[in-house]
Parts: C-alpha cells; structure tokens; sequence
C-alpha cells in the first residue's frame, strides 16, 4: 500500500517545558506485540528524520493507560489515535530544539552529567544502586539514563539562551497580579474532608453501575442511622485512604471539582453528603471541621506570584518560539 505524505500544519497544543532533573525520565519501555518489527520513517524534520520505533517507544506508556482505562474499542483506537498524534508533534519539536542545539554550539561535558545524576541521586535519597535499581525496573541502563540526562541540560541550556534570559518579571506585575487574584489570598474557609468510594466499572453497563450504587445507598443508610463516618470509611471504602477512616485532608472549595464543591459546600461540621457520582466512582464526603485561614499580605507571597509569572511566560514564549521554528521548517509526516 503506497505511503501518503502529508505537509505538517501548525497545531496550537500547550508544550511542555524539559524539567532537568526529572525522573520522569524513568519511563517503563514496551515491547512490541507482534513478533516481527517494522521499522520506516514516519517524520522528517529538515534533515533529520523520526522512526517508527521512536514513535512506538515514546507513545507506550501512554498507549498502556488507555488500555487500562477499559475504553469500549472504538473509543480506545480513536484515543490513542490522538495521543500518538501528540507525541509525534513532541518529537518533532525535540529535533528541532536539537537542531537549534547544534546550531548555537551548546555542549555538555560529563562532568555537567556526572552533577545532574548526583542531585537526582541526593533528592530521592538514592545510592548508586539504589538508582541504577530504579533504571533497571524501569526498563533503561546507566548509559542510557546518562544520554537522556545529557539531552535535558542541552535543552535546558537552549531555553535559557533563547527563553529566560530575555524574560522580566517587575514589582508592579507581581502585585496587579496580586489585585487580580483576592480569591487567592483572602481569608477563605477549608474544610477538613473523609471520604467514603466505591468505583464503578469503566465502560460497564448500566446494571453493574446500578449495582455499586445500591452498595452505597447502604453505607448512606447506616451512616444515617448514626454511624460512624470514619468506621464505615475502613469497613466499606475502597479508596486507597480507607485504612485511615477516609481521610482527605484541608481544602478550600476552590481547590475542589465543582461537583465536590456543590456536595460539601452547604455541610456544617459534622455532617456527610448524598451520594455524589465522581471520575473515581460514587462518594460520600463527611465534614469533620471548617477551618478559617488568614488572609496573606503581598510580601508574603511576592516570590510564590514571580516564580508562578515567571513559568507562564516561559511557556508562553517557548511555544511561540517552537511554532516560529515550525514555521520554517521543512516538516512532512508520513502516513
């Protein structure tokens, strides 16, 4: 079958920023199903170009929590569909930084290496076997790990010549963004939370989610009839807080899903809420205590807003430059 090659058009995506010392980096591999691998080329980016098993190899995790989702078929070709779209899009951002990379005579040497590996090493209490433990579980070597440590410093590196050394952040930002925000910072109302979930089966039928709820609609009775919330939490919950009677922790309603908020906001201290349908499945929210915060001034928060602009122009101004790069470039993928 003859291979349609289509001319890349520009798709306004949020790209994420490469976090230098992330362990994200540890991501489990997968191996391929079939016993036979093809391998073509289904990118070129200028004169660079993607292969086929990159794209598998990058797209794999993602590809296995859609399939753990338990999507109906359709819906599980048509998201995945889309996630390898997305991360094709990533790679061939990649290249491009990497060209931009070479172009501007960016090097790392080991030694740089060697640092960023100690303070990942240092920040997850890790020895070296420790680490190297970690790798192994996760699929990757020590030289592999050190190459894509490597990749992240350079990137690192390009965004700090081409990004944030151009990027200011003033006072009077810092403080229009303070006025614009008194949601924030006022003195707000957080509600100490447990709770109670039961999940249903995703893509089940209507008689298995019938089935969860009436299981709740008896721990609801039982609850009304005097009950202990944080008993029935151990007893009846399958959240993986059970054990500890439920607990949520201290949140503000902001903090919550809207139909979080709308089921606890009327609650006084105390009391629980009717059964609420969530992602996770059906719930019951008990109130244990309505705390009151103070408010916090300006100067207390001055380098928590900088820090939090700071981030959102580098975002802003990296996808822009990312799509300049597109722009000019000579980008095909290949179907």
């Amino acid at each position: 079958m003859m291979n349609h090659t289509i001319v890349y058009k520009k798709k306004n995506y949020l790209c994420c920023l490469l976090v230098l010392l992330c362990m994200a980096v540890l991501f489990p591999g997968r191996n391929a199903e079939s016993a036979q691998v093809v391998d073509r080329i289904v990118a070129v980016v200028n004169d660079d170009i993607i292969r086929l098993v990159e794209l598998n190899k990058a797209a794999a995790r993602y590809e296995e929590q859609i399939r753990s989702k338990g999507y109906p078929p359709y819906r599980e070709t048509e998201e995945i569909y889309k996630i390898r779209t997305d991360v094709l899009n990533n790679l061939i951002d990649d290249k491009l930084a990497d060209q931009e990379i070479k172009d501007s005579g960016i090097f790392v040497d080991d030694r740089e290496v060697d640092a960023a590996i100690e303070q990942v090493k240092a920040m997850n209490y890790y020895s070296d076997e420790d680490l190297r433990a970690a790798l192994t579980a996760s699929g990757i070597n020590m030289d592999e790990y050190r190459t894509e440590i490597k990749k992240q410093i350079l990137r690192n590196n390009l965004v700090n010549i081409k990004i944030k050394s151009k990027i200011i952040i003033t006072d009077t930002d810092i403080a229009a963004y303070y006025e614009k925000h008194p949601d924030k910072y006022a003195v707000k109302q957080k509600y100490m939370l447990r709770n109670i979930m039961m999940p249903y089966p995703i893509g089940g039928d209507k008689q298995s989610r019938e089935a969860v709820y009436s299981r709740m609609e008896s721990v609801y009775k039982e609850l009304s009839e005097g009950a202990s919330f944080q008993e029935m939490a151990k007893k009846y919950s399958e959240a993986i807080n059970a054990g500890d009677g439920g607990k949520l922790g201290l949140f503000a309603l902001d903090e919550l899903t809207e139909n979080i908020q709308a089921a606890v906001k009327e609650l006084k201290a105390g009391e629980f809420s009717s059964i609420t349908e969530t992602e996770q499945g059906y719930q019951l929210f008990y109130v244990e205590k309505i705390e009151e915060t103070a408010g916090r001034p300006l100067s207390e928060v001055t380098d928590e807003i900088r820090k939090m602009l700071y981030e959102e122009e580098v975002n802003k101004k990296f996808q822009s430059w990312i799509e300049n790069l597109r722009e000019e470039a000579n980008i095909q993928i290949i179907r």
